[in-house]
């Protein structure tokens, strides 16, 4: 043991498996942190309102509602024009 620790008066050739070692761990817990606590999200750098799926916006909801004739054409859009002052229109063609 004593001969690896102490290879011609410096440190043995193990001393270049730290690095490798550190780049493991690290390239695991990304992993791991990507496939359980940011899955959904997009990831930490974006805020949860900013990935929420098209489904589940509330444009999409109420379009949804319009078109099952639950609501008619002028609930829709009073209703739309609300929305449109909080989340405002999303993407090029407007509300999804």
């Amino acid at each position: 043991m004593e001969t690896l620790a102490n290879w011609n008066g410096g440190p043995g050739p193990w001393i270049l498996f730290f690095p490798l070692i550190w780049a493991a761990v690290v390239i695991g817990v990304g992993t791991f942190l990507r496939r359980t606590v940011w899955r959904g999200r997009g990831g930490p750098w974006r805020p949860a309102d900013a990935v929420r799926p098209s489904g589940d916006s509330p444009i999409a909801v109420l379009g949804r509602r319009f078109a099952s004739g639950e609501i008619d054409e002028d609930e829709y859009w009073r209703r739309l024009s609300v929305l449109e002052e909080h989340f405002g229109r999303i993407g090029k063609g407007g509300a999804v």
